[in-house]
């Protein structure tokens, strides 16, 4: 992790900031030597002093420093410079839903290409990415109901427990539209957010249970406000249900006396129930269902909301770009002015030569003189250390600042980061990790990174059995690192090659990242090592993540022990 990579949107373009002054003074040096030139051939410097304005011959010392100044402030904005947090606050209006679905054996049934399940799994995120604004909870049942998600509009979860929707969620097999609904409309009504509530329930309709029973919960859910859309899939000829042994081949499903089972669409238990509660239903034949879905919803009434995802470091170019600007202005209208010309006396002349001449004298005592000032302090001497690359030297001083009484955590910090460039990798873990519930953020973020790197640089030098435990740690602390700034990629990086080697079974690497590289902060010098370990991986990262959280997800939804259902049908 770099400092320039925390503060800048392109880091790289901060060498504008050194090239373009540079540039600026060489360019207006070679123009007013050539200006210069020209006036000369024209005669003597006098005669030329009467003909040409006097800002002509003047030296462009206050032009060039003008001009300087403001491409420095260009090259630093161009930079794209933050600092300071802010809470991104995103703004919409949508309503309160519930999607509630099948998830039953029957939806394996192949009437509709490649399945019924995957066909709903189409048009609930067609539906999804129409409804960016409602606040949407999943509720999948089959015997029994099961709350995947509350209401939220994060649609990063949505679409993580959607991928990991199949018959093994449901601990009941069978298929109860009654306790869905039930589910689904206590599930809405525990929302206050003032926004209208809607109920969609998608399913082939092949429910084992009294048709009155779901007609009553239908009702009940329109009784309490709640709009009531049902949504069929299959069709009405039937299909046998495909079911995949744990080695890969398929069969098909039988019932108890060992005959095929062929599994229908139903429509009439959803109609009856979309008709109890004065809802639409839509039917298993007709098109583009996520679009009617939002069709029949789209006269409910929608309420705005304010949902906070996350902080980022507030953009200050301005603060660079305006002086800049000003200073341009400056500098034309100056260069507008023909200016004056004045006599020298040769006195003045003289007093000027005495004051450079006193100075001169001078330097040797005020050089002197600096001895004389107080000593700095240790932490400050151990900062110059790290800036010079002495770390060892540096650690040393931290740990003499730290025994003095000079507990501070940057302090704390600066020692564990230098610890950690001398390579004495278990001992600079050991005090980055006491900073991981410190109240400063900033100071949180950079600590639990150098901890992640120094439990990542252990576990590619360990031996195979024991290098485990070390790379969970450094799994564990960019995860944290990940959750403050998923822009990181840095943090990425290190948490891709910690995953890889993890499921390699660890050690046996080189690799990590070391270095270091001061980092100023009101407080105090702050060293810092990089992180650079490959940009070649960043892409794969972006999901890595969430692949093993889906992964997790999925392993804990199949272990689900799923229980017949009382009427011994179980699809």
């Amino acid at each position: 992790m770099t400092l320039y990579g925390a503060y800048f949107d392109y880091p790289w373009l901060l060498s504008l900031a050194v090239l373009l002054p540079i540039f600026v003074i060489l360019l207006v040096r070679y123009n007013y030597r050539r200006r210069i030139a020209r006036l000369t051939r024209l005669g003597t410097p006098d005669v030329v002093a009467r003909l040409v304005p006097p800002n002509a011959m003047r030296p462009p010392g206050w032009h060039v420093a003008r001009l300087a100044t403001a491409a420095l402030g260009v090259g630093i904005a161009v930079a794209g410079p933050r600092w300071g947090a802010e809470r991104n606050v995103v703004r919409t209006s949508g309503i309160d839903m519930v999607l509630a679905l099948d998830a039953s054996l029957s939806m394996m049934a192949t009437d509709e290409r490649p399945n019924r399940l995957e066909r709903m799994k189409q048009e609930v995120r067609r539906l999804l990415n129409e409804s960016r604004g409602d606040r949407t909870g999943l509720i999948a049942f089959a015997g029994r109901s099961y709350i995947l998600t509350p209401m939220t509009v994060d649609g990063g979860a949505l679409e993580l427990f959607l991928d990991n929707l199949d018959p093994s969620v449901v601990g009941q097999a069978g298929s109860s539209l009654a306790r869905a609904i039930r589910q689904g409309t206590d599930l809405l009504m525990l929302s206050n957010s003032g926004a209208d509530k809607a109920l969609v329930v998608m399913s082939d309709g092949e429910a084992f249970e009294d048709v009155n029973d779901v007609i009553a919960e239908a009702k009940h859910a329109g009784e309490q406000g709640v709009s009531l859309v049902t949504v069929g899939f299959g069709t009405t000829q039937g299909s046998t249900i495909q079911i995949r042994n744990p080695d890969g081949s398929t069969t098909q499903k039988r019932d108890e006396s060992g005959r095929v089972v062929v599994t229908h669409y139903t429509p009439s238990f959803l109609k009856d129930a979309a008709d109890a509660a004065n809802g639409t239903f839509i039917d298993a034949a007709r098109t583009d269902k996520a679009a009617l879905v939002k069709s029949a919803l789209s006269r409910l009434r929608a309420k705005a909301h304010a949902t906070i995802s996350g902080e980022s470091r507030t953009p200050r170019y301005q603060l660079f770009l305006l002086p800049a600007v000003i200073l341009l202005l400056l500098d034309t209208l100056l260069g507008e002015r023909r200016g004056r010309r004045r006599r020298h006396s040769a006195a003045a002349e003289t007093s000027v030569n005495a004051a450079a001449a006193l100075v001169l004298m001078l330097l040797p005592t005020l050089s002197g003189c600096a001895g004389l000032l107080p000593n700095s302090s240790p932490s400050e001497k151990a900062a110059r250390a790290y800036r010079s690359q002495n770390y060892q030297q540096s650690a040393s001083l931290y740990r003499s600042a730290i025994d003095a009484g000079d507990k501070r955590p940057e302090i704390l910090y600066n020692y564990g980061t230098a610890v950690l460039a001398t390579d004495s990798l278990q001992n600079a873990a050991e005090a980055l990790e006491r900073l991981s519930d410190v109240q400063d953020a900033e100071l949180r973020y950079r600590a639990l990174f150098n901890s992640g790197l120094a439990h990542l640089k252990q576990g590619l030098t360990l031996p195979k059995e024991s290098a485990n435990e070390q790379l969970d740690a450094a799994i564990a602390a960019y995860k944290k690192v990940l959750l403050m700034r998923s822009n990181d990629f840095d943090a990425k990086w290190n948490y891709e090659l910690a995953l890889r080697k993890r499921e390699q079974g660890g050690g046996g690497g080189g690799g990590g990242s070391g270095g270091g590289q001061s980092n100023s902060s009101p407080q105090q010098q702050q060293p810092q090592p990089t992180g650079g370990l490959g940009q070649q991986q960043a892409d794969q990262l972006l999901g890595s993540a969430a692949r093993e959280e889906r992964d997790v997800q999925a392993k804990k939804q199949r272990q689900t022990r799923v229980e017949p259902p009382p009427g011994g049908k179980d699809w």
